[in-house]
């Protein structure tokens, strides 16, 4: 009962009526319960209940496909974070709201609901950096995936070196767009997000060195999500009859790709972020020319490993670490995969 309470963040109480039907349980209640059986037993599956057991909340705001991929590697590495047993509470949405952010995260370590960590990505805004101070106050230390939240006090980042990818992807188009001219599409999700404006920063100033003659037009605040993106671009293909290619920072590229064919238009070079399930068949397909990919599930062992080491279960201190970006074209696509 205690482990339900605690994986749903629900009192024991309220867990006892759910599972027992005692008394009244609202639909979120009986959903939250639901949903951490499902976690427990698919988590439980995969490790042994040692002498101390770390519970880590992850909080983050991306488009479900990138999401569940970081759920999945989060349990993956569950078994490995050793000598602790850890699992993992997720608090996932789709929205960059930094009000829901500041709610997710005030709702951490509160009484009843016992945290030892942080896993979190969310916009980089000063609601949110306070929201962090108040959870290490309360000696709960935080770790920024993929992208960071300035002044918040988190024991570190752990993620792609987003100014090195942002650059890698204008040294790309470049090259395949040689002595061209035209427009060059950029897709974020928000704006909000640190690492994402890392990215398009690096990218607009990187292409313009590399290649003068190529203009960008960016597109941002869609959530990366199909329909507000395509009506975005939508509008963009109206405006510019020269765009030629896109670099995708924010996903929704089945959406993006589309309205291009719609509108009999030509994507010359489309480069993008993250072997998704999506982006694998878009890349395996011939619709992607290159991912710009770095190993989820080794960024959620380095991040796991920082929330240990601020409890001084593993030497050292909290390191903020930075992934180095690999291009994957169809030509080098992991086999395991393809088979997946």
């Amino acid at each position: 009962m205690r482990d339900i309470a605690e994986q749903s963040g629900l009192s024991e109480a309220t867990v006892d009526r759910v599972l027992h039907g005692r008394g009244t349980a609202s639909a979120r209640a009986v959903r939250s319960v639901e949903q951490a059986l499902l976690d427990l037993d698919r988590q439980e599956s995969q490790v042994r209940i040692a002498a101390r057991t770390f519970i880590v909340d992850v909080v983050m705001q991306a488009p479900e496909r990138f999401s569940a991929a970081v759920k999945a590697a989060v349990e993956s590495e569950l078994p490995a974070a050793r000598p602790a047993v850890v699992r993992a509470r997720f608090d996932l949405r789709e929205s960059a709201d930094p009000a829901a952010a500041v709610a997710s995260l005030d709702a951490v370590g509160r009484r009843g609901r016992v945290s030892h960590g942080v896993l979190l990505k969310a916009p980089d805004h000063p609601a949110v950096a306070a929201a962090v101070r108040r959870v290490v106050a309360r000696g709960i230390p935080v770790v920024t995936l993929v992208t960071d939240v300035h002044d918040c006090g988190r024991a570190a980042y752990v993620g792609l070196d987003n100014a090195a990818a942002g650059r890698t992807a204008a040294y790309l188009v470049s090259r395949w767009l040689a002595r061209s001219s035209g427009t060059v599409l950029v897709t974020m999700s928000r704006s909000t997000f640190f690492g994402e404006r890392e990215r398009v920063d690096a990218f607009v100033s990187q292409l313009a060195k590399e290649a003068p003659p190529l203009r960008t037009a960016v597109v941002s605040d869609t959530d990366g999500l199909d329909a507000t993106l395509a009506a975005a671009v939508r509008d963009v293909l109206a405006r510019e009859p020269d765009v030629c290619a896109v670099y995708s920072v924010g996903g929704g590229n089945r959406a993006l790709a589309k309205e291009f064919e719609r509108a009999g238009r030509e994507c010359r070079v489309f480069v993008a972020h993250d072997l998704d399930t999506d982006n694998i068949d878009l890349l395996a397909g011939g619709v992607l020319d290159a991912v710009l990919h770095h190993d989820l599930r080794a960024d959620m062992r380095r991040a796991l490993r920082q929330v240990l080491r601020a409890h001084r279960v593993l030497a050292g201190a909290p390191t903020s670490v930075s992934a180095n970006v690999e291009v994957v074209t169809p030509h080098n696509l992991p086999a395991r995969l393809l088979r997946d």
